[in-house]
């Protein structure tokens, strides 16, 4: 039954979507255009489950690392201890375009050093804190104030990452050793400076390198071990911590050449670069397989319009333009794109917003782990799907779809009625 308000061309070519079910001929057919419609879906769902798990492993060690480390960092340009680092955070605070930014400041020290225990040795990174001020800028302090209020001046003391701790075989109340950068002159030579701290307390940041390599200590034990006046640096929180590169650069601007102003994306810049470096080249990678299911759409048109040759002429015969012939094979095209595409939306969103729940299965499943913590920083396969990257995949998928059935819709159009219906 046709309705008289749905233009022909959208009948007829649905029409022909749907059949082909009987015959070898058009069953084979049919089989070809839902291998096309399965291998859009599957392109599509596998492009938006890549590109979630990579959102959401963006997504997760960044807020672990910004539970550990400031968004901004002020320090001296000369390297020397800052002589009121309090001043410093106040006109940071109030500078042009900045106001209402920073929530939060404390100052530090940060070198590199080793730590011995033993026989066992790591390179750490030692950052001297100030516990009354740290809650403000560290979600680490903020959560845990109890751990670095252990921290006092004179005990010399340390907090470490658990990693950090396994490694060296250590824990609450441990000996640990101290070898700074820098040796003391004697008679002998230089020598290394030495000091012996006690492990205080154990942090978990989630984050694999910071729980291996960083070590608090007291502000004055760790400026005293390093041979500084005072802090070196002031960190700062922001409002906001998406916005701290364009308030480093206005903090930079503001301050003049003889502070040096850092932000958490230019301190971690490699590493999110390659993230997103990865998560192109993985768009480019899976749209190729799309545009390659899609294009198969090419082979099945041109099947159909070899079949439907008959169709044709008699439609045109029946005063049909090309350009409705043309209409008619886009339609079919067009709808299995469609189909193809909205199950791919689909599935991918269904595996996407699951896969806290389907990876642990499969490694139960398989006995293994996708992600070990020493070499992919996180343990658990995290997803964010986010309509920025789902949004582009669909309309992509449906214009590589129409581009597909342009030519051989442009074949069924020049078909001659006379010459079709020859040896009919």
């Amino acid at each position: 039954m046709s309705i008289s308000w749905i233009p022909y061309e959208l009948q007829v070519g649905w029409r022909y979507t749907r059949s082909g079910r009987a015959g070898r001929r058009n069953g084979f057919i049919s089989f070809i255009s839902a291998v096309s419609v399965l291998g859009i879906a599957l392109g599509v769902a596998a492009l938006i489950i890549v590109l979630s798990v990579m959102n959401g492993f963006q997504k997760e060690v960044r807020d672990r690392m910004l539970g550990v480390i400031p968004h901004v960092e002020l320090m001296a340009a000369d390297g020397q201890a800052l002589p009121d680092w309090q001043a410093l955070a106040q006109q940071a605070a109030r500078a042009p375009g900045v106001s209402g930014q920073v929530v939060g400041a404390a100052p530090y020290v940060v070198s590199q050093v080793l730590m011995a225990r033993g026989q066992d040795m790591r390179g750490v990174v030692l950052r001297g804190i100030d516990p009354a001020h740290e809650g403000q800028v560290t979600e680490l302090a903020r959560r845990q104030p109890e751990l670095v209020q252990r921290l006092q001046p004179g005990q010399w003391q340390v907090v470490l990452g658990l990693e950090l701790a396994r490694q060296l075989g250590v824990g609450e109340g441990s000996a640990l050793t101290l070898i700074t950068p820098g040796g003391q002159v004697t008679p002998a030579g230089v020598v290394p400076r030495l000091k012996t701290v006690r492990v205080a307390g154990l942090f978990e940041s989630g984050h694999y390198e910071f729980d291996s390599t960083l070590v608090l200590m007291h502000l004055e034990d760790a400026a005293r071990l390093l041979r500084v006046e005072g802090p070196v640096g002031v960190q700062l929180r922001l409002q906001d911590q998406q916005a701290a590169r364009v308030v480093a650069a206005q903090l930079q601007q503001h301050l003049g050449p003889e502070v040096l102003v850092r932000d958490w994306t230019r301190t971690n810049r490699n590493w999110f670069d390659a993230v997103q470096l990865e998560k192109r080249l993985m768009f480019i990678i899976l749209t190729l397989i799309v545009a390659v299911a899609a294009f198969n759409l090419v082979s099945t048109l041109v099947m159909t319009v070899t079949d439907k040759r008959a169709d044709i002429a008699i439609l045109r015969t029946l005063g049909a333009s090309p350009r409705s012939i043309m209409a008619i094979f886009m339609v079919q095209g067009a709808t299995a794109g469609v189909l193809g595409t909205a199950a791919g939306v689909g599935l991918g969103l269904a595996v996407a917003f699951n896969v806290d729940t389907l990876v642990p299965a499969l490694e139960r499943l398989l006995s293994t782990s996708f992600l070990p913590g020493s070499i992919y920083v996180i343990s658990r396969m995290p997803s964010d799907p986010q309509w920025a990257d789902i949004l582009p995949i669909g309309l992509i998928s449906l214009l590589l779809a129409f581009l597909a059935t342009i030519y051989p819709s442009w074949r069924a159009s020049r078909v001659q009625p006379a010459q079709a219906l020859r040896y009919e």
